[in-house]
């Protein structure tokens, strides 16, 4: 009996083991859903850091400086162009504000003066300060918290678009001695583009700065200038300095990207209406601010 047991079954475990064919069908499965369940959760926590860094709800509010005509081996010199960018990562949405130069404001340890005053100040007293009285200047009277700023030495622009192969810009209307259409412009030709204000005024100015800002934002993001990278950095070292963190950079970018690829950038200027011309009684011509229809406008775009 024991004898005819062990010879029919030999292994009393066999019939719960898998076969051969059973294993191979198993090892066959596992590859066909492309990953073990170790490597697979791997791989989905690296696509979450990146998600989390790339997305991660923290709004950065940006104050882009242009300064113009500086002294000679410093950056003293006022901030003629005065935009807030506000990045918002996780819905791929910015916001672009244009603030006239002549706004009368108050800067913080100075008194009342215009408000590209407020970065000359502070670069003359300390070397280095101009950006932080410029921000200071903007969180006292727009009652806004900027996180970082961007200072681009206007002289030195004209490299960067050199360094791109020109800015293509497309006019609706004439503009800036350009007739309606599209024209090509080398970084001399977009330096006075920008700063024209013949026959027109200072909100002219910022609607002229606003089209070459589209411009430069649509040539720089071209495939086509991929090529032109290392020059654009090179070129960059010279005219740019910010003190946006390294390490936050690529997330800004990525936000600005996805903005204009999504065309989710907002383009708004303080208007006309907003304003109220004004002479000093040093005979001055310079805006006052109408802080009731101002403040609706930076709460819409900047959420603060």
């Amino acid at each position: 009996m024991n004898k005819k047991y062990r010879n029919s079954n030999p292994d009393p475990w066999a019939e719960t083991r898998p076969n051969q064919a059973v294993r191979l069908e198993l090892d066959s499965a596992r590859k066909r859903r492309g990953c073990l369940p170790i490597g697979c959760l791997t791989i989905v926590f690296i696509i979450a850091i990146i998600a989390a860094y790339f997305l991660f709800p923290s709004n950065q509010t940006i104050l882009i400086l242009g300064i113009d005509r500086s002294f000679e081996n410093t950056a003293i010199g006022r901030s003629d162009t005065n935009i807030l960018l506000g990045v918002r990562p996780l819905p791929g949405t910015v916001s672009v504000l244009s603030i006239p130069r002549d706004l009368w404001v108050n800067i913080p340890g100075y008194g009342e003066n215009r408000i590209n005053a407020a970065h000359f100040f502070g670069e003359n007293d300390q070397a280095g300060t101009g950006p932080q009285l410029a921000v200071a200047t903007i969180e006292d009277n727009f009652d806004l918290q900027v996180d970082h700023y961007v200072r681009i030495q206007l002289e030195n622009f004209p490299q960067v678009v050199d360094a791109m192969g020109g800015v293509e810009i497309e006019l609706e209307t004439a503009m800036a001695g350009y007739p309606a259409g599209t024209h090509l412009l080398n970084g001399t030709e977009a330096l006075a583009f920008v700063r024209d204000r013949a026959g027109t005024d200072d909100f002219f100015r910022m609607a002229q700065g606003q089209v070459f800002l589209k411009s430069f934002m649509r040539t720089l993001l071209n495939p086509s200038s991929v090529s032109n990278l290392p020059g654009i950095l090179i070129a960059s070292l010279d005219t740019i300095d910010t003190d946006i963190p390294i390490w936050q950079l690529p997330r800004v970018a990525v936000a600005v990207l996805r903005s204009y690829l999504t065309d989710q950038i907002e383009f708004v200027i303080i208007q006309r209406e907003m304003v109220v011309p004004w002479l000093t009684p040093a005979g001055a011509q310079v805006l006052l601010p109408d802080w009731a229809q101002i403040q609706p406008l930076v709460r819409k775009e900047f959420g603060q």
